[in-house]
Parts: structure tokens; sequence; C-alpha cells
């Protein structure tokens, strides 16, 4: 294909190919809306098991409250808008395609970038929770340790193939959501779950308009953003499935407003109920692992809790798991 005409678009230069270039090149298509559902859950519902606590230390429970709500209002119009987007152009590259088509490749390549740097942190911030988590199971083996198990085994599954993917990711999601119910109802149904914890950090009497509700003043509020992200980040991935889905224009849309409607509610019952057990919203804010914390707090010490804790690494997991797609995808 060499000797064919070639064209030059913002200092790229492209090479004209035929028809069957592009066909021969094409994804197989395995997803349906639930596992594009699942998909997207799943990148993002280990932000309910760790990493959203954090908020409570820099904003408190009101700052945190307040901070989800900005971001849950601003995932929830991003998501109507990839949902148009991603029927539109339903490419592999998700954010990356959509920049390109609009700004050109120099405006692709830095969305591309910066695209790919999330993916390939994310795992690893991740894979820190897990390690945590696995540590208050097997205090005497080293943390680091974990990370090369797990990298190893789900770096392997997403060699295996997409179809194995998607139904692993399913299955994890769902085991997460499980974990999560289960701790919602132990919650209110033990009577560990309080109020009065909820709202137990002192106020900061140099903050300005601090309060019981913003005990860290209204600067808690932002302090708080970069925590109250962790309930909604990585939806934003389940574009890059479009060319592996069956039926892009009906399963897309139906699978990212599901997700993320799915993960309101989430991160409203994690907020406050996580956060009104144990020591409450001062000892869960500074936590490694919030859940396992409420989990010892709602069931006691012993086979339950330990049970619970192993089940819980799945909320981790399915996040792991699928963001290691998603870079995989963009790279």
């Amino acid at each position: 294909m060499g000797d064919q005409p070639t064209i030059e678009r913002g200092g790229v230069r492209y090479e004209r190919v035929g028809s069957d270039y592009l066909e021969q090149r094409k994804l197989r298509r395995h997803a349906n809306w639930v596992l594009l559902w699942a998909l997207g859950v799943g990148a993002v519902i280990s932000g309910d098991f760790f990493g959203w606590n954090f908020g409570l230390d820099a904003g408190g429970f009101g700052g945190l409250l307040v901070a989800t709500a900005l971001m849950a209002l601003m995932y929830l119009c991003m998501v109507y808008s990839i949902a148009e987007l991603s029927t539109a152009l339903p490419h592999a590259g998700g954010f990356y395609s959509f920049t390109r088509s609009a700004f050109g490749p120099w405006g692709g390549y830095l969305v591309g970038v910066t695209d790919t740097i999330e993916y390939v942190i994310t795992p690893a911030v991740i894979v820190v929770g897990i390690g945590g988590y696995m540590n208050t199971l097997f205090p005497s083996v080293p943390i680091w340790i974990w990370w090369l198990i797990f990298y190893a085994i789900f770096v392997g599954i997403n060699i295996m193939g997409v179809e194995i993917t998607l139904k692993v990711g399913l299955i994890v999601t769902l085991l997460a959501m499980l974990v999560l119910v289960v701790f919602y109802i132990g919650a209110v149904a033990s009577g560990a779950f309080s109020w009065d914890l909820v709202f137990n950090i002192e106020p900061d009497p140099n903050a300005s308009g601090s309060s019981t509700f913003l005990p860290k003043g209204f600067f808690g509020i932002f302090a708080a953003l970069p925590f109250a992200i962790w309930f909604y980040l990585a939806i934003e991935e389940l574009p890059l499935a479009a060319e592996e889905t069956h039926d892009v224009v009906r399963d897309m849309p139906r699978g990212l407003i599901t997700g993320i409607f799915t993960l309101l509610a989430l991160s409203v019952f994690t907020l406050i109920f996580n956060s009104g057990v144990d020591g409450g919203a001062a000892q869960i804010g500074v936590s490694g692992a919030p859940l396992a914390d409420g989990f010892v707090a709602v069931f006691g010490s012993g086979a339950t809790t330990t049970l619970l804790t192993l089940i819980a690494l799945t909320g981790l997991v399915a996040s792991f798991h699928t963001i290691i797609y998603a870079y995989g995808r963009v790279i």
C-alpha cells in the first residue's frame, strides 16, 4: 500500500487505504448493555471500598457530601454527553477518537496521552488498596507481594480475550454490589450505625464557616473534591468498548445511563452508612480499609467478618480488572 497517494492534515501524514483495510481490523462484538453496565460500574465501584473516605478527613461529612453532589452533577452531564458521542462516533479510541474528530490529530494525541496516564495510574492506586485489605487478613505477607500477584492474574485474564474479560467483569461487579448491600443492611439492622458518629469530627475554630456539618469550613468542600470523584471516576472508559458492542446505538447509552444511576445510589449509601459506624467519620476518614473496619463494627471480629472482607476485595478487583482493559484499549 506504500505506493498509494497520501494526504497531510495538521502536520500528520495519512496513507490512503482500501475499504478492506478497516474491514479486516474490526473488533469482535461480545458486549450487550448488561456487560457494558458491569464494565462501567465495575470500573468505578472500588471507590466505594477505598479512597472516598479520605474526603471525610479533608472536609468532614458535610464537606464530602457537598463535594459528592458536585461530582455527581458533573458526571451525570458527562455521561449523557458521551452516550450521544459514542453512538455517533463508535470507535474503540473513546475520548481520543472524539477529540481527534473535533480538534484534529494533535488534540486527539493530547487527550489520548492524558487518558493513558489516568488508566495506567488508577490500577496502581487500586492495587495499593487491594494490598491494604489483604494485609488485614494476612499481615505476615509483604504488601508488594500482593501487588505482583494481582497484576499477574488480571493482566493475564485481559490477554486471554475480551469475551472472558467482560464476563469476569460482570461476576466480580455483581459480587462487589452484593457485599455493599449486605453492609448497608447490616449497619442498620445491627444498630451499629449512628448519626452521631457521622458528625463526630470536631469543628476547626480557625476555618471559615466551620460547624458540626462542615467541620473544616467552606474550604473543606474543595479539599474533599479529589476524594468525592472516587465514587464516579472511570465510567468514562465505557465508550472504549463501542466497537465490541452488539448494537452500539441502543446498548451503549443504556449501559452508561443505568451505570451512572447505579453509582449515584451506591455513593449515597456508602457515604452515609460507612461514615456512621466503627469510630465514625473521624476514624473512617483515615482508614486504609474503611469497609473492612465497617464490617468489624457491624459483625464483630470473627469468621463472618473475615469472609466478608475477603469477598469485599471483589470491589477493588472489579475496578482493577476493568481499568486494565481500558488502558489496553487506549494504548
